[in-house]
């Protein structure tokens, strides 16, 4: 058995692309940034906590946890929200270099298998009535950084880095296929 321990559409229909059976599951967990805890360090220890908080209630099925943060010069841009801070975030990025850190982490019982990816987005000069017309038109307000690259946000963009393209939405698909593979799953 697989289990998503997240209630997130984007990550849930990211999973659906390996084609493999699984269920959703509430981690319960909370997110809040711990005292210097860089981003890098917050998305290992909340995808392992949402894991460990799901893998406690099915002993027999494998979990998947992950988390992102959006780190703005090594400070932590969660979601936003609502309008204004998706705004203030958007304004705040236009015309810079953000580093999105996004972690998953698959566990069953004592056994635990992680891994990170790094993306960096290079976001053009915005103006206000471009960031305005971006959140009015995509209402980006559940995710990390106040855009859907998946969606319009792209022509917010100037430039992506990455090693996996769908860590930007949410579950580096790239990163759990090895995982997968290592825990026993035959993928393709």
């Amino acid at each position: 058995m697989l289990i998503l321990a997240s209630t997130s559409p984007y990550r849930r229909e990211l999973l659906q692309r390996l084609r493999l059976p699984f269920d959703c599951a509430r981690p319960e967990v909370d997110e809040q940034p711990l005292q210097a805890e860089s981003p890098a360090q917050l998305v290992r220890r909340l995808a392992r906590a949402k894991a460990d908080a799901v893998a406690g209630r099915f002993a027999e099925a494998w979990v998947i946890g992950s988390d992102q943060a959006a780190d703005l010069d090594g400070q932590v841009l969660g979601k936003p929200g609502g309008r204004d801070a998706a705004i203030a975030q958007l304004s705040a990025m236009g015309g810079r270099t953000v580093r999105f850190h996004t972690a998953v982490c698959l566990r069953r019982g004592a056994h635990a298998l992680a891994a990170v990816d790094l993306t960096q987005v290079r976001f053009r000069a915005l103006s206000a009535a471009e960031i305005e017309r971006y959140v009015e038109a995509e209402q980006p307000f559940d995710c990390a950084g106040s855009f859907k690259c998946e969606g319009l946000g792209i022509s917010l963009f100037e430039a992506i880095e990455s090693h996996d393209p769908t860590a930007l939405v949410g579950l580096p698909l790239i990163a759990l296929a090895g995982l997968l593979r290592e825990a026993g799953y035959a993928l393709p």
